[in-house]
């Protein structure tokens, strides 16, 4: 496995910076934001360390060669947003930025996009399901042609009232991944696994690494942090941010050990990102590299 982070934590850092801090640092890739340029939607998205609508040639020949001399690898091109937004402009929008990042990411070699499958967050799941046959075929045919591989992350996408009631990702269960995969089986689909998702779902987040093992393409190392006494106050049906936060790995519940272990077992042998969204660690650049610094010490007892 190779060890990396992904880079919409240095927000405001250009590619060249952010590519330099992953040196200094000694990682040896990271997952490069690719959000339209332009304000942040929310929290960690945003973020465009490459931009996609003016990539060309030259630029991606530039950024290939900046990679190699400095030993740092791109493991994929991130962009986290909701194909299956109710809003319709809002959702053809996403939906042509999200086959830019398909195409930039053959145009680079990386051929590896991660991202969500999307939700509306005011339909069922049965609603949704129907969404995603409509949607994302196209999407994956131009993937597929293009020999791009799509890695969705589980994470429920439903932190307060802004994603209140249904969050805006499906793809969030072992349940629901197998329906997905079943309604949209392409070989170039599969999985961002991020063990984090399922501590506060309450979901073994050992298990689906055996059972989806040939699905797993890309995972993260994020950790999370349950808050008995709010969940005994508030319930499984309060908003989930009152009873869990993000933390750096080693300073949540994950068990690190088992994880990369399965990780082990199953022959993943690819790129494991950190991803920080630990809110002790904002703020500065100075806190940001901490939190890199950090993350690095303690996941490479597990992963180099």
């Amino acid at each position: 496995m190779k060890l990396g982070f992904v880079s919409a934590i240095l927000d405001g850092w250009t590619f060249e910076e952010m590519i330099d801090t992953a040196a200094a640092l000694g990682y040896r890739c990271v997952e490069v934001a690719c959000w339209p340029a332009g304000k942040a939607e929310r929290r960690y998205a945003g973020v465009s360390h490459i931009d996609v609508d003016s990539l060309d040639d030259a630029k991606a020949e530039a950024i290939l060669s900046y990679c190699k001399k400095n030993g740092v690898s791109i493991s994929a091109l991130a962009y986290y947003p909701n194909p299956l937004d109710g809003d319709p402009d809002r959702q053809k929008a996403t939906v042509a930025h999200l086959q830019k990042v398909i195409k930039a990411s053959h145009q680079l070699g990386v051929n590896l996009v991660t991202s969500f499958i999307g939700r509306d967050q005011h339909k069922t799941v049965e609603e949704n399901l129907a969404l995603v046959e409509t949607v994302w075929p196209p999407i994956l045919a131009l993937a597929e042609e293009l020999g791009v591989r799509i890695a969705i992350e589980n994470c429920p996408m439903l932190f307060d009232r802004d994603q209140w009631p249904g969050g805006q990702n499906l793809m969030t269960t072992p349940a629901l991944w197998r329906k997905v995969f079943a309604a949209l089986p392409s070989k170039n689909l599969g999985l961002n696994y991020d063990p984090s998702h399922f501590v506060w779902q309450q979901i073994d987040y050992i298990a689906p690494l055996y059972a989806f093992r040939d699905k797993i393409f890309h995972v993260h190392c994020k950790d999370i942090k349950l808050y008995a006494d709010q969940l005994n106050q508030h319930g499984v049906m309060a908003y989930p941010l009152t009873y869990m936060s993000p933390k750096l790995p080693g300073l949540g519940d994950v068990d690190w050990g088992k994880y990369v272990s399965a990780l082990t077992d199953i022959g993943y042998d690819g790129f494991a990102c950190i991803e920080v969204e630990d809110k002790a660690f904002e703020g500065t650049r100075e806190k940001v590299l901490d939190a890199l610094r950090l993350s690095k010490r303690y996941m490479e007892q597990f992963v180099v």
